[in-house]
């Protein structure tokens, strides 16, 4: 548990620090080089405890594409105007979805974060599977098997009915 604490409270503190830089510059085109080098960057830059690094892989707002480098459980979520899609680059591990947050707090006015999920639907995934999460839908990486890397697209449906 001191473990999971520690994950989350530098997970807590990496999301702070993405969410003050600068806006990024569009980028519309990233190669499978470009790709592969965000994924050795995001592999060299891992710190001991650290559950998630993210590298931004393509920008053009209000969307954005990430490369997420999972080694470890980390705290689950609920964007509430955005849903997220994910594809599995390599690696494996259980995407949870639905339920309800555990000590949920607020990172930001759209978003929040909690330690997991009470309930929900577990769905194992594996290199090549899709998934995409609704708005205002907890979710959450609940197992990581090794390494896990994914492609994380957020997509803006502000508006948009709820499911």
């Amino acid at each position: 548990m001191r473990a999971f604490a520690m994950s989350l409270a530098l997970t807590i503190a990496a999301t702070a620090a993405w969410a003050q830089r600068p806006a990024p510059t569009t980028k519309t085109y990233a190669s499978a080089a470009d790709v592969a080098a965000l994924r050795a960057k995001a592999k060299a830059d891992h710190k001991p405890g650290q559950p998630t690094v993210v590298e931004r892989i393509l920008y053009l707002a209000p969307y954005s594409t990430n490369l997420e480098y999972r080694t470890a459980v980390g705290p689950a979520a609920v964007h509430e105007k955005e849903a997220e899609m994910f594809y599995v680059i390599d690696g494996s591990g259980t995407l949870t979805t639905g339920g309800k947050l555990i000590n949920e707090k607020r990172t930001n006015a759209e978003n929040l974060t909690g330690t997991g999920i009470e309930g929900g639907t577990s769905q194992p995934m594996a290199k090549g599977d899709f998934a995409i999460v609704p708005e205002n839908t907890p979710h959450w990486f609940s197992t990581i098997h090794g390494t896990l890397v994914l492609m994380s697209i957020h997509v803006p449906r502000s508006g948009a009915p709820t499911p």
